[in-house]
């Protein structure tokens, strides 16, 4: 199974999906803390990450799969949201808690 078609299953079969440095106990970069922080305080407490870190084709396969340069990446029920700038502002206008509701 190719890095692609493993990212494919990934987003496809968790409703929540964060592609991160480290872990969510804990993170190895201050946007993979930030992305985590921000889906505690959306009320996701338990959702499914990856160690980028951990599998350098992932960490690679992951900018590809969604043409997006920088850890983290969100992924809400297969859909590509961003990272953790992305997430920062659509918490604090309501956006995301919306997005992980449905």
């Amino acid at each position: 199974m190719s890095a692609q078609d493993t990212i494919r299953e990934q987003v496809t079969s968790h409703s929540v999906v964060l592609y991160m440095k480290g872990t969510p106990q804990f993170p190895q970069c201050g946007f993979s803390a930030n992305a985590t922080q921000i889906l505690k305080a959306c009320g996701v407490a338990d959702f499914f990450s990856v160690n980028v870190l951990a599998d350098p084709e992932i960490r690679q396969g992951i900018k590809e799969y969604a043409n997006w340069p920088t850890i983290p990446q969100l992924y809400i029920n297969g859909e590509f949201i961003g990272g953790s700038d992305i997430m920062r502002e659509l918490y604090q206008s309501g956006e995301l808690q919306q997005m992980l509701s449905k």
